[in-house]
């Protein structure tokens, strides 16, 4: 038996969605933001004006950064609670609605810890606070999963906190509030997802739902990535943003794989881009895990599906998205790869990769990480 559970109340989607808030009851709305996208593109000045002109009181708190750590949640918790919301809305890219989520369940839950929830004790349900999601990039699907991604920075690692009650109760998919994205950001948040949809098409926990909807998501996203890239128009960033969420609703009931576990390692670590980190890794860990014959049948498939060797297609994404080969390519020195190199091994083995459909060894993954760092097949 296997229960399975997508998304909240209700997924909203189409240019213009944003204005769906103005059906929210809500009285008291705290808005959690980044740094500076949404006030740049008009999106918080027209959240503000939506909830002025129906008489709600609402807050803005932002800041939260591309990895949010745990100090960020903390010092956004504080706020929140200081503010005492009935509604908690947050709005731009993945980190600030992964902050969010932990913020929320620990505002209703004062008693609960990062630790509590860390070890597995967090509730399964939030029943006062309304908490409504409306991402800005297009990656991580944080609008719809039970996970939260937030760094403790006194191990230098990211971890995925993960319970029902993080899912979003609505989640907003406005295309338009894309259109700010940088082409890196795009780029960064877009091979991300299709590292979602590929690490959880492979996935052995996969089931019928979660395989046809990953399948779906790692074909409309092949088609419609390079488009956004070459055009950045709304049509086009809107079909990103909703196969992005079609992959986040699969992987979160089928999980992921050492990819994303060795970029949540390296991420922790050096604070780079985790869709970057997943782009390089990608090619790598697809080739290393087709040695297992249910994977490479996947594989096959996913390449009959497109038309195109699906490695080969990631690869060729990597080249015209200028996404480097190798983590020294990125910028990770020599010096700091070998320094860090022992943590980075052992933390490259936690997460995720507990679910690689081939399981990992310590001396595998070494291999693993070398080949990703120095670009040579070692494995």
């Amino acid at each position: 038996m296997k229960e399975l559970k997508f998304n909240g109340n209700k997924l909203v989607t189409g240019p213009g969605a944003i204005d769906y808030i103005k059906n929210l009851d809500g009285q008291r709305i705290f808005v959690v933001t980044g740094k500076s996208a949404m006030f740049k593109n008009g999106t918080i000045d027209h959240i503000k004006a939506v909830f002025t002109e129906q008489g709600k009181t609402c807050e803005v708190y932002s800041g939260i950064g591309g990895n949010p750590t745990t100090g960020e949640v903390l010092s956004g918790l504080a706020a929140m609670k200081a503010f005492d919301p009935d509604t908690v809305m947050a709005v731009g890219g993945g980190s600030a609605i992964d902050a969010t989520k932990v913020m929320t369940l620990m505002c209703e839950y004062p008693e609960l810890t990062l630790e509590d929830i860390r070890g597995g004790k967090a509730p399964a349900e939030r029943k006062k606070l309304q908490f409504i999601a409306a991402p800005s990039t297009s990656g991580t699907a944080s609008e719809v999963t039970r996970a939260a991604v937030i760094t403790f920075t006194e191990e230098n690692i990211k971890v995925g906190l993960k319970t029902t009650a993080f899912i979003p109760d609505i989640a907003i998919l406005d295309g338009s509030l894309t259109l700010s994205m940088p082409k890196h950001v795009m780029v960064e948040t877009g091979m991300d997802a299709l590292t979602h949809a590929v690490e959880s098409y492979i996935n052995k926990n996969n089931d019928d739902f979660c395989k046809f909807m990953s399948k779906g998501a790692v074909e409309g996203l092949c088609a419609y990535l390079p488009l956004s890239y070459e055009k950045g128009d709304v049509e086009n960033r809107q079909k990103v943003h909703n196969f992005q969420c079609l992959a986040g609703l699969a992987f979160q009931n089928s999980g992921l794989g050492m990819d994303h576990g060795i970029a949540h390692a390296f991420g922790g670590r050096f604070g780079t881009s985790h869709g970057l980190l997943n782009a390089v890794a990608l090619p790598y860990v697809l080739k290393y895990n087709a040695r297992d014959e249910a994977v490479k049948a996947d594989l096959d498939e996913l390449s009959r599906m497109i038309g195109a060797d699906i490695i080969k297609t990631i690869e060729g994404f990597n080249a015209q998205f200028g996404v480097p080969k190798t983590f020294r390519e990125m910028g990770i020195s020599e010096e700091d790869f070998n320094a860090h190199y022992e943590s980075l091994l052992d933390n490259s083995m936690k997460g995720s990769t507990a679910r690689n459909p081939v399981p990992m060894t310590r001396e595998e993954m070494d291999k693993v990480l070398k080949s990703i760092y120095y670009g040579d097949i070692l494995f």
